[in-house]
């Protein structure tokens, strides 16, 4: 029997269908300013994953929250960390921006 992970996820193709339709969930983007330049989700914000303890603040913790990575390794440490710290609804991308980028031709892979 596969193990579920012990949080909650969203395909790539859902996140983009709700962005289409003008749903606007909080997009945290945990990779590195590097990555974060190469290629994004429109209207994501980065805070890479080494910074998040002190920028944590900054985050609403009742706003529904999207954790993005490139493969989705990182995202799911994040999304498990801030449901720790009592966020409301935390997600992770399935697969990461590089999955992303099959359903969306407008962000490249990288």
């Amino acid at each position: 029997m596969e193990r579920m992970p012990d949080y909650e996820t969203i395909s790539p193709r859902e996140l983009k269908e709700r962005l289409d339709a003008g749903d606007r969930p909080e997009l945290l983007d945990v990779r590195e300013p590097w990555e974060f330049e190469s290629a994004r989700i429109e209207g994501s914000r980065l805070i890479s994953m080494g910074e998040l303890a002190e920028r944590v603040s900054g985050l609403d913790p009742a706003a529904e929250t999207v954790v993005i990575c490139h493969h989705g390794a990182r995202s799911a440490y994040v999304t498990q960390a801030l449901e720790r710290a009592g966020f409301a609804r935390v997600l992770n991308l399935e697969g990461g921006l590089d999955a992303y980028a099959e359903v969306d031709e407008s962000v490249p892979r990288y």
